[in-house]
């Protein structure tokens, strides 16, 4: 296993992908132990002065104009965080909770947070011994910092709480005592540094960008399997055209078609079939899963800077100063989740569009992909189905970080919402995923009436993947079971490697 210091060092995105699975192995660095220590005496020294510093011997949003004693200030870091978990609806997916644990570990590492090393290093033994929280969906407004998320994933450190064992749920107090563990008791300005912070919303965006890329990979393998199914021209795909207006997602996108369809037997059959053009969601892939790639790049390069900032309030920069800001407010992130979110839903947009170029019955594919219509209704409601699903996700484009409401009595005047912009990202993702489903089903199909013509080596490679768990349609089945059998063939490791194998 690898070992990667974690603290000072920058971590990038595939560094994160890597720890999540378990790959790389961390620890904390010196450089990042000796920093921790030095803020925490910081803040000792503040409480000892007497100076009144927001957090940690004021009370909270509201409140901040109540002096807190010293001696009354570790009571009031354990009332902060059972006060706060005030979350509801279902649990957050397990991982994205691990990944919280992970993003939080390493910005409280950066020394500026005013916490104890006990406290990181009991969240880094956490994510160690998988002893992952059970976080609630909802009840952040995503810019105070993700309070009511982050103070349920905090509750074990105190002995509160529930966590994941497995895949069933237990109190901590059993997790705890299966592991030989004592809760443990905050000081000043522990449980501010905790649940200060925007985890929540990037442990979305890191969940989401992973699927994300995969799925952008997945839309061009599933879109050169349609345009060879509809006998659609290669030509819009050639470099000469795309120099001109060199978008990077535009350029990659092109290329990749390029690269999907060598050697294809399809591609270049009917080239002299007096065609001009093909519809826009077979020519214009490059333009369209193009720009989607330019929102994953953006939103990937803010997620990375993100994930190596400090984001609690207050900053503790010295033992005599900590300086009260809004590192927590979600904004940066919120804004291009809104448009991630947009740029995933047209990667389903669009497919459906390409699903119903294939069953309208032109250019010697039959109407609704079955030689038998009438008694036999063949592919003709799937479509439905992805119809649904893309008209659901352009209703959770609706931009979360374009609303606000006031909270904290007002001083909390302006929020980012960005903790429901994640969530929405990631419902889209998983929709995108059944319409792209569909798709496969729909172009291979299709190319069963090319036959004995076939596609590329690679193409010929996922037709045969899908058409060991949903064969041909003969005559009307249980199509519903296809989908799913696809689906689920999606989601595996193996398939994923092969997909990989495309780039």
């Amino acid at each position: 296993m690898i070992k990667k210091t974690y603290g000072i060092d920058f971590l990038s995105f595939e560094d994160y992908k890597e720890i999540k699975q378990g790959n790389i192995e961390i620890e904390l660095n010196e450089a990042s132990q000796k920093q921790i220590l030095q803020s925490q005496q910081n803040v000792a020294k503040i409480v000892a002065s007497g100076q009144t510093v927001y957090g940690i011997n004021t009370g909270f949003g509201p409140l901040c104009d109540t002096k807190i004693s010293e001696e009354e200030t570790r009571q009031l870091q354990h009332n902060l965080l059972i006060s706060h978990a005030v979350g509801v609806g279902n649990p957050i997916k397990k991982e994205i909770s691990k990944t919280m644990l992970i993003a939080k570990a390493h910005a409280l590492s950066k020394g500026y947070s005013g916490v104890t090393l006990d406290v990181v290093e009991r969240i880094l033994l956490m994510v160690e011994k998988d002893i992952i929280p059970v976080v609630p969906e909802k009840g952040s407004v995503g810019a105070s910092g993700d309070l009511a998320p982050l103070s349920h994933l905090f509750l074990p450190l105190i002995g509160e709480g529930k966590v994941w064992d497995g895949d069933t749920i237990i109190s901590t107090k059993d997790a705890l005592a299966k592991h030989n563990l004592q809760p443990l008791h905050l000081s000043a300005k522990e449980g501010l540094g905790l649940i200060n912070g925007t985890q929540f919303i990037l442990s979305h965006a890191l969940n989401g960008l992973e699927k994300f890329e995969y799925l952008l990979n997945l839309a061009d393998v599933a879109g050169a399997l349609s345009l060879e199914a509809y006998e659609g021209s290669p030509r819009p795909f050639e470099e000469e055209l795309h120099q001109v207006r060199p978008f990077k997602g535009t350029l990659l996108v092109a290329e990749r078609m390029r690269n999907l369809l060598k050697g294809s037997e399809i591609a270049f059959s009917h080239a002299d079939c007096g065609r001009v053009q093909d519809p826009y969601s077979l020519r214009c892939m490059p333009q369209v899963h193009g720009a989607s790639r330019n929102a994953f790049f953006h939103l990937k390069e803010l997620a990375e800077i993100e994930l190596n900032s400090v984001t609690d309030n207050p900053i503790v920069v010295s033992d005599e100063e900590a300086i009260s800001g809004g590192n927590f407010h979600g904004q940066p992130l919120a804004m291009v989740l809104d448009y991630a979110t947009i740029a995933a839903s047209e990667l389903g947009n669009i497919s459906d569009r390409r699903q119903y170029l294939l069953i309208e019955g032109k250019y010697g594919l039959p109407k609704l992909l079955t030689e038998s219509s009438g008694l036999n209704s063949g592919f003709m409601i799937p479509q439905y189905t992805s119809a649904a699903l893309c008209t659901e996700n352009k209703t959770l484009c609706f931009p979360a970080s374009a609303d606000s409401i006031p909270t904290s009595l007002g001083q909390e005047d302006h929020v980012s919402m960005g903790s429901i912009s994640g969530r929405k990202f990631n419902q889209v993702l998983d929709n995108v995923e059944r319409i792209l489903a569909i798709e496969l089903m729909y172009a291979c199909q299709g190319l069963e009436f090319r036959r004995p013509r076939k596609t590329s080596p690679f193409l010929e490679e996922v037709f045969a993947k899908v058409r060991s768990v949903c064969p041909k349609l003969e005559d009307d089945r249980l199509i519903g079971d296809d989908i799913n059998n696809i689906i689920d063939l999606l989601q595996t490791e193996d398939f994923k490697h092969l997909i990989l194998k495309s780039l």
